[in-house]
């Protein structure tokens, strides 16, 4: 490299976060100092020299277009991800077209549309979907910081490539062969506009209040830093009119970034709603330090064999109490720190809490029914306290009382619609109550809205192998073990129905075994 130390790196790192709100992360180090090389290079000047102009107020920032343009992936193709195309094209659009029927107004966002394969997809569904889409106000603008790519969409110019995902009438109907590319038509070219712009920025005229039906800004938020990214994804509330809809790409939330959207799940993919107005949310749900109570691992796969659900199973964890722990006063049992792990409710401003320690101390020893009632003797305003919900709807769940968890769950999700934590315990009382099919949906959700979280992989693997299903078992079975090598204590101690993480990984290698997958 020119010149360039690990010090340079780390400050070039550091100024990429700073002015363009990018969270690059030590494994994009090779990467980064071939960007760096590259620009230094570029610039024909020396590594200090180049660092020092990106410092300056306002000479860099021709050179910052360029960089972000580097450091963001554009690849994309037409129809990408094709279940949220078709949930845009089956529910928000006609949602939206019903909404505004009184106007005969679209407007459309396709934030990040790097080469404008997006923005152009979205403009043939329009067409496709609505029969007299001339007759209507259709506007669709893309917007990306790298005007190279900017200049392609513009073109309108694709290879063979990009066309990959689309099907042979839509090619046949929207595009035109051109040598060796294929030139989009031009009636979907004049409904859709491209302008260079910064999403960290905060543009008034850009960001107008209502100013959109739908937005794509899809694989974007990842590169940002929590802070860019929930003012981005405030930028973008903003400027959805009330019932709008946020696409975003399939491995992002916005879960502990906004509580302005609804969830909503079909097409087998998710994607957002915005709210008729935002919601006052409570206590932000933070990690618990206690250690995991250990309990025998070898009983737990007979106990799950046994059982007609995992509600069940975890219900007869009562049966070990007395092996686990010795009889003691419930006000003795108080772990270092009473907070809710952060699978509960996100995304909100802390408030002043209730001490949650000694429920948590009794569902540590599997005092189940004790600790409800310590939860149920709080002062009546915990009834919308997101923790407190949590971990009764939790507590009512492993003493078996699914329909009052279910319930219970119901008030939390009104609070916090993405807690990854209430849509497991609502899978868990689905299972209970027959709803296979609902128990998969919950589990999914929370999987979507929290990939880390061990559990409803787990649940979901236990009843795909009651199922038959020995593919789909394997599949999470294999990723719920290794969530659970590396998942954090408080969340084993809250949602693991009273088993030590060593029991539920040897659940996971006996299940997995049965269904003639590895250990």
């Amino acid at each position: 490299m020119t010149g360039a130390l690990a010090s340079d790196l780390t400050r070039f790192r550091d100024l990429m976060t700073r002015r363009l709100g990018l969270q690059l992360d030590d494994g994009k180090s090779a990467f980064l100092a071939e960007v760096l090389d590259r620009r230094v290079k570029a610039a024909r000047s020396s590594v200090e020299d180049y660092l020092c102009f990106l410092e300056s107020s306002g000479g860099a920032r021709e050179e910052l277009r360029l960089l972000a343009g580097e450091l963001t992936v554009a690849e994309t193709y037409f129809f990408r991800h094709a279940p949220q195309m078709e949930a845009f094209a089956e529910v928000a659009l006609p949602d939206r077209v019903q909404v505004q029927s009184h106007c005969r107004r679209l407007r459309i966002l396709s934030a990040g549309c790097a080469s404008g394969e997006e923005a152009y997809s979205l403009a043939m569904l329009v067409r496709e979907h609505l029969p007299d889409a001339e007759t209507w106000e259709v506007s669709i603008r893309g917007f990306d910081v790298n005007p190279a790519v900017l200049e392609k969409a513009v073109r309108a110019q694709y290879s063979a490539w990009s066309l990959r995902e689309t099907t042979e009438a839509l090619s046949r109907r929207w595009f035109r062969a051109e040598g060796r590319h294929f030139a989009v038509d031009d009636s979907i070219r004049t409904m859709v506009t491209f302008e260079e712009s910064n999403l960290t920025e905060d543009d008034p005229m850009l960001w107008r209040p209502g100013a959109f039906d739908v937005v794509f800004c899809r694989n974007v938020i990842m590169y940002f830093t929590p802070e860019v990214a929930q003012a981005v994804v405030g930028r973008i509330a903003r400027s959805l009119a009330p019932g709008g809809y946020l696409f975003l790409g399939h491995a992002e939330t916005l879960r502990g970034l906004s509580t302005d959207f609804h969830l909503r799940h079909t097409h087998e993919t998710f994607y957002y709603q915005r709210g008729e107005a935002s919601e006052q949310m409570g206590a932000v749900a933070r990690p618990a330090t206690g250690r995991t109570a250990l309990s025998p691992a070898a009983p737990l796969a007979a106990a799950v064999e046994t059982a007609d659900s995992w509600v069940e199973a975890i219900r007869g964890a009562s049966d070990r109490v007395q092996a686990l722990t010795a009889t003691s006063s419930a006000g003795a049992v108080r772990p270092p720190d009473s907070r809710l792990p952060a699978t509960g409710a996100r995304g909100r401003p802390a408030e002043p809490g209730w001490d949650l320690g000694v429920a948590m101390g009794l569902l540590r020893q599997e005092r189940f029914a004790e600790a409800e009632a310590v939860i149920r003797g709080l002062p009546s305003e915990a009834a919308r306290n997101p923790d407190v919900l949590l971990l009764r709807a939790v507590l009512l769940a492993h003493a078996g009382r699914s329909m009052e968890a279910e319930r219970v769950c119901t008030n939390l999700l009104a609070l916090d619609e993405l807690s990854a934590g209430a849509h497991y315990v609502t899978a868990l009382c689905r299972e209970h109550a027959g709803d296979h099919a609902g128990a998969i949906d919950c589990d999914q959700v929370a999987i979507y809205l929290d990939p880390g979280f061990a559990m409803p992989h787990l649940h979901w693997g236990l009843q795909a192998r009651r199922a038959g299903d020995r593919q789909t078992a394997r599949a999470k079975l294999r990723e719920a073990l290794l969530l659970l090598e590396r998942e954090d204590a408080s969340r084993v101690l809250l949602f693991g129905g009273g088993f030590s993480r060593e029991a539920l990984v040897g659940l996971c290698r006996a299940e997995l075994a049965a269904c003639g997958g590895d250990r």
